[in-house]
């Protein structure tokens, strides 16, 4: 804590440094369980420094990824529960950087808030902090900024950045992909962390928000609002085990514009993904999304992960080593298509 740093003036704007650092103070227990071999300092300083692991690589190459949790906050707010959503902007930059093959390294979170609250700001660093234990990232540090007169006290927002290594030659390039490889599925834990605009339309949570905590029989009993609000799946470990014995030509997230805009971005020019609509294994509150808003079906897998948060791309002769890979580091994983020769991207039957 810094005693004699206290501004009475900046106070009466709206701004309480002192609880800046008490908030500091609160969630460095949640930093140190992120420690890794890389960290070279503690939290507090102006910048995180972090040593490179680059033993045994030819050309180490940074890999860099960025993003928020979108309206998602907006339902850690309403059912003020804040430790959970931290872990969705983890998730959403080391999934990302692990379809290039990039170990994470280090994250780093960025929070606006209208007013800071030292246990709320802390209990958000907490779900960081589990996001960067899930993925094997160091917290090395972040920023909290108090936006008095842009946001009510009550709101905040929330986004960060993750770095990642991986060996140049082991980038993956999907120039090898080839007619009759297979298209993996790995299950999602639900909406992750995109389309909530159009769920709270759906559902006139802005409107109605005592609905959301009704159970529901379409979710087994869970009500909506805790369905939402379960974190995005991490599949850093899991790729990673998988990259060491399977040749792997390509991987998606399948974030904001589900299978149609983010499959195609891992299939080369000249190939298509032909994916089985049959055998995808829709979660239910997809179908309770599509039933409620009347939403049509291409809508839906244009928007929604569909309970396929990740796809990959591996030879015919080593899916079912693949399989086995995934399922013994806890994925749900199994075949929803096939590369086809097409200029499509991605082909949905």
């Amino acid at each position: 804590m810094h005693n004699n740093s206290k501004s009475e003036s900046y106070a009466a704007a709206g701004v309480d440094i002192t609880a800046g650092y008490k908030a500091v103070e609160l969630m460095k227990k949640h930093i140190a369980r992120t420690k890794n071999e890389g960290c070279l300092d503690d939290v507090g300083g102006f910048g995180g420094c972090f040593g490179l692991p680059v033993a045994g690589m030819e050309e180490p190459v940074l890999v860099s990824g960025t993003d928020g949790c979108g309206t998602k906050v907006k339902m850690a707010i309403l059912m003020d529960k804040h430790d959970t959503i931290g872990i969705d902007a983890v998730a959403m930059c080391v999934n990302d950087i692990i379809c290039c093959g990039a170990k994470p390294l280090f994250f780093l979170d960025y929070i606006a808030c209208g007013k800071n609250i030292p246990e709320k700001i802390a209990a958000i660093v907490g779900g960081v902090a589990e996001g960067c234990v899930q993925s094997g990232a160091a917290l090395i540090g972040g920023e909290t900024a108090e936006h008095p007169g842009m946001m009510p006290q009550e709101d905040y927002d929330l986004a960060g950045f993750a770095v990642g290594i991986v060996d140049k030659k082991k980038i993956l390039d999907n120039t090898r992909m080839a007619e009759g490889d297979v298209v993996i599925a790995l299950a999602s834990t639900g909406v992750h962390s995109n389309g909530f605009s159009l769920c709270r339309k759906v559902f006139e949570i802005d409107k109605n928000p005592d609905s959301l905590y009704v159970p529901c029989p379409e979710l087994g009993g869970k009500s909506i609002a805790e369905t939402l609000l379960t974190p995005t799946k991490i599949y850093v470990k899991s790729i990673l085990a998988l990259l060491e014995q399977v040749d792997v030509k390509g991987i998606s997230h399948i974030t904001g514009g589900g299978f149609y805009e983010n499959i195609p971005r891992s299939i080369p020019k000249g190939l298509t993904a032909k994916i089985d609509k049959s055998a995808v294994r829709v979660l239910p509150i997809f179908d309770l999304i599509a039933k409620t808003g009347n939403i049509p079906e291409r809508d839906m897998y244009n928007t929604y992960n569909m309970g396929v948060g990740m796809s990959v791309v591996v030879p015919a002769a080593q899916v079912d080593r693949a399989l086995e890979i995934l399922t013994e580091n806890g994925e749900t994983a199994y075949v929803i298509g096939e590369i086809v020769k097409g200029d499509e991207g991605v082909v949905l039957d």
